[in-house]
């Protein structure tokens, strides 16, 4: 098997991202809903309710999370930072119709913020932003995975280190 042929088969396998939507607005979820269905294979899940969307996360990984800012029950910042704790490698992006940069700063510094969109987007810019995060979930996971590797390898061989120190005493 040719390299470019692992490298096809080892995209294939891997999941769809899955693209967490949560806004108070109907017409919001589904603008974003069509939009990114018919752009992307992407599975996209949509909440009004910052309750069910956080019980989904608890349950399912998830790539991207995006979330509007203004909400009655909780604000975008403290849902993203409740998003945060339960994926922390899960990007997340603020959508907000109000331009405040301080909000911005809040959540970058709180969230560690992905990326902090206006309203009203642009398609493009969205679906530009929405692909760099699932890029950056999956580098992280993949990052996390090799680290878990090398401990599981540093650890067999100070295991084989003492049986050999062991050994010769």
């Amino acid at each position: 098997m040719s390299e470019s042929e692992k490298v096809y088969s080892a995209a294939e396998s891997e999941p769809q991202p899955t693209i967490v939507i949560v806004d108070d607005e109907e017409m919001v979820l589904t603008s974003l809903s069509a939009y990114l269905t018919l752009e992307t294979d992407y599975n996209v899940v949509t909440f009004t309710d910052v309750d069910e969307a956080l019980a989904y996360l608890e349950e399912h990984p998830v790539d991207v999370v995006v979330s509007d800012y203004l909400m009655p029950k909780m604000d975008g910042i403290k849902f993203l930072a409740k998003a945060k704790e339960l994926q922390p490698e899960t990007s997340r992006v603020l959508l907000t119709g109000h331009a405040d940069k301080q909000s911005a700063i809040e959540a970058i510094n709180k969230v560690g913020l992905f990326q902090y969109i206006e309203k009203p987007w642009d398609n493009a810019a969205l679906l530009l932003v929405i692909r760099n995060a699932c890029d950056r979930t999956r580098l992280l996971r993949s990052l996390q995975s090799k680290i878990q590797q090398l401990d599981e390898a540093h650890a067999n061989l100070k295991s084989a280190q003492s049986q050999l120190i062991r050994a010769f005493l």
